[in-house]
């Protein structure tokens, strides 16, 4: 089972392994207090795909298309998560502000397809 989640929020016992798919460190947490699994960074998008969508809802659908294109061109990205997902809950983490166009929801969709 794959969640999302925003990494600002407080951890609950029920989120199962977090990990991180963002590339920049999320601005205000500390690496030392923040407990994760994995901070996969290659798993998100690259940066200029990043910057290119800045989180535009209007640029969504084809955000979506070209970060898929690069999920399938980078499997041993994605690969980790799948694999902590066989074993138990996985909550994929996020720090953008919109909570229905990100990576993550990007993600999760892909990896669930």
């Amino acid at each position: 089972m794959i969640q999302i989640k925003r990494v600002y929020d407080p951890p609950e016992n029920s989120e199962g392994e977090p990990i991180l798919v963002e590339r920049p460190w999320p601005r205000g947490m500390s690496k030392e207090k923040f407990k994760l699994n994995a901070w996969l960074k290659e798993a998100a998008p690259n940066t200029e795909l990043r910057k290119w969508f800045s989180h535009d809802p209007a640029k969504w659908k084809e955000f979506q298309r070209r970060y898929r294109a690069e999920l399938d061109s980078h499997p041993d990205a994605w690969q980790p998560i799948m694999t902590t997902a066989k074993k138990s809950k996985v909550t994929l983490l996020f720090s953008s502000h919109d909570a229905t166009h990100n990576n993550v929801v990007a993600l999760k969709e892909y990896l669930e397809n």
